[in-house]
């Protein structure tokens, strides 16, 4: 586990200056890797090449230092990730390759000679890394199946960069980048910016499963999809047998992602997920495990208790931490502004906090991440269902006439996420029009508001067009829901919080259900296997009910949320209402003053609770701060 960057140019540059570019950027990601870092630089006819990456040592700790290379020395790669099935790759595909290392990142480099870019759907795993072909002077760049692991990149005059965290590449930049307007549209209706975008001109995210291909001496590139292996069929497979080949196959990856040459242990928040996570690993040690679980002083979001449940039912050594206000908000700025764009999750700031006391004991974590988009968890495909019945009741002229009054009467007061709350969300995202997904999956604002947010210049007509000349339009299946979540939802925001935060303490998360193998299996399965009436993650729970308390598994789940709704009308209050004075609004030519200045009013004052959009807003203006009035200079 680390991080990478690496730097191209096809004009030819000194050692010393790609050295410094390569330091720089390494620099910027030294907490993804503080044990050790490596450099590659070669000066060829007609340009030059520089690889680097910062090294967290998991695996091979003694031998496993990056750059490494072919046993000819034509292909040099450096690595960020970790290969789960790479001992397997090794016995079956490489059996008389000549290894010095013990480390997944070798086989890589030994598939990749035998089979060239094709070995690249073999690896089952998170990663992100870069090989340098010096036969044929080509470099590739590829991302794993999920998108567990970042990479940026940007092409720039003569010269191409690649990164695993934005901070790298605006550190080397000539310039400061302008704005990309698709993005902001995007941000503020999902609350994060989804691969290939960034929040800024010219620097791209590269789209998971995908690779590049680059000319070194052209720097022409092309992104090429990862191909797809044929996995077993399960057609016509019973729910019986369907939920013991689940059993079998999540305690297989949970066996998989525990190899280790350094302490493990878990993220244990009492819902089914990392429950079923840690039980699995827990078995599989003759030792008490470790489990780490956060609470909160405001109750209504403290779920501590289904922890130390769990915690008792496997015997392991149980570390729970109480989450204050005042606790949170000391990190809060470091924390959101690590993202390097904007990002609003709010659950981002509990989940620094649990990786902060982790790294305390242990340099790995199982996470149960994945099990929503995998079993079919989410209240959302609840409302995708709702949405269909909904419109084929309810005449469109009737609803429009009364949307609003339905909304004014589902309105809260304060942050609670209640009841009240959740049928508020699927009102304002009914959509007669076939795309409501994509208002469900919007929790910052509908597309229908942005025009009232936005001035002319920042309006974009349709802010999901690249995503749906992939997926189409007019989705209505649960297969289709889990699609799109993996797509947008999973690599731009619950896989990118994940990795920020774990990597700001410099702990590793492996997320077992994340597994390529699995994601098959119950994309096969009939959706009534996954979501059973009302029953969401039906087969998941059927597969490992009888090691909890009958019921347990039933229990609602909250999920990783903190009251920011209420902060900001406390703590945060004189910073937020700083970020609507006039002139800065004025100054920024993004919003519409009357509109946003209201938006923020009604929330400051307890009128209306409009937290999510208020925490959007709030985070963008943090990070254009940041980014655009904070004296930016290169050192």
């Amino acid at each position: 586990m680390c991080g990478i960057n690496g730097f191209l140019s096809n004009n030819f540059k000194e050692t010393e200056i790609i050295d410094g570019v390569l330091d720089k950027m390494n620099h910027e990601i030294i907490h993804r890797g503080p044990d050790q870092d490596g450099f590659f630089i070669e000066n060829n006819q007609g340009f030059s090449i520089g690889m680097a990456m910062r090294r967290l040592s998991i695996i091979d700790l003694s031998t496993g230092k990056q750059p490494i290379f072919s046993a000819d020395k034509q292909i040099v790669i450096v690595f960020n990730g970790e290969i789960y099935n790479y001992k397997q790759l090794k016995k079956e595909h490489l059996g008389e390759y000549d290894f010095k290392t013990n480390s997944d990142t070798e086989v890589i480099v030994a598939l990749y000679q035998k089979y060239g870019t094709d070995s690249f759907s073999l690896l089952n795993g998170m990663f992100a890394f870069s090989i340098y072909d010096i036969k044929v002077n080509k470099l590739f760049i590829a991302r794993d199946f999920f998108g567990e692991k970042p990479l940026y990149y940007a092409l720039k005059d003569d010269a191409f960069y690649w990164c695993s965290e934005l901070k790298s590449i605006l550190k080397v930049l000539p310039s400061h980048p302008q704005i990309n307007k698709q993005a902001v549209n995007l941000y503020f209706q999902l609350t994060y910016i989804p691969a290939p975008f960034t929040i800024y001109e010219g620097i791209h995210k590269l789209n998971a499963n995908h690779y590049l291909e680059i000319e070194c001496d052209t720097l022409l590139l092309k992104e090429v999809p990862i191909k797809t292996i044929d996995y077993a069929s399960y057609e016509g497979i019973s729910k019986k047998e369907a939920t013991i080949i689940a059993e079998q196959k999540i305690r297989e990856c949970v066996k998989s992602r525990s190899i280790s040459d350094v302490p493990i242990g878990t993220f244990l928040s009492g819902g089914v997920d990392s429950s079923v996570i840690s039980l699995c690993l827990a078995e599989q040690t003759s030792q008490k495990i470790e489990t780490f679980s956060i609470g909160f002083e405001k109750k209504t979001f403290d779920e501590s208790d289904k922890s130390r449940t769990v915690a008792d039912i496997i015997g392991s050594q149980h570390h729970e931490f109480i989450i204050s206000e005042n606790e949170i908000k000391n990190d809060l700025h470091q924390i959101i502004l690590n993202f390097d764009e904007p990002f609003a999750d709010s659950s981002a700031l509990p989940t620094y906090l649990v990786s902060n006391r982790v790294s305390k004991k242990v340099k790995v974590a199982l996470t149960g991440d994945g099990g929503d988009e995998v079993f079919g968890g989410y209240n959302k495909y609840y409302m995708g269902r709702l949405n269909q019945k909904y419109i084929d009741l309810i005449p469109k002229n009737f609803h429009q006439k009364s949307q609003s009054f339905l909304e004014k009467f589902l309105n809260v007061r304060e942050d609670s996420r209640g009841l009240k709350f959740k049928a508020n969300r699927l009102v304002k995202a009914i959509n007669y029009d076939g795309d409501f997904y994509t208002n469900i999956i919007s929790l910052g604002f509908q597309s229908t508001e942005l025009d009232a947010i936005f001035t002319k210049q920042y309006t974009k007509n349709d802010s999901f067009e690249y995503y749906k000349k992939i997926i189409g339009t007019h989705k209505k299946t649960l297969t289709d829901f889990r699609n799109i979540d993996r797509l947008l939802s999973l690599e731009g925001d619950l896989l990118v919080k994940v990795d920020r935060v774990s990597m700001m303490n410099s702990i590793e998360c492996r997320a077992p259900f994340l597994d390529k193998e699995l994601w098959d299996f119950t994309s096969q399965l009939p959706e009534n296997y996954l979501i059973n009436g009302w029953d969401k993650k039906h087969l998941l729970k059927e597969a490992f009910k009888e090691h909890f308390p009958k019921g347990f598994l039933d229990k609602s789940k909250k999920g990783f949320g903190v009251p920011v709704g209420d902060w900001l009308r406390t703590n945060l209050r004189e910073e937020l209402l700083s970020f609507i004075e006039p002139h800065f609004i004025n100054q920024q030519q993004i919003f519409q003053y009357d509109t946003v200045s209201r938006m923020v009013q009604q929330h400051v004052s307890s009128q209306v609770d409009n937290t999510f959009r208020v925490w959007t807003f709030y985070c963008f203006q943090l990070w254009y701060k940041k980014a655009f009035q904070n004296n930016f200079t290169r050192k």
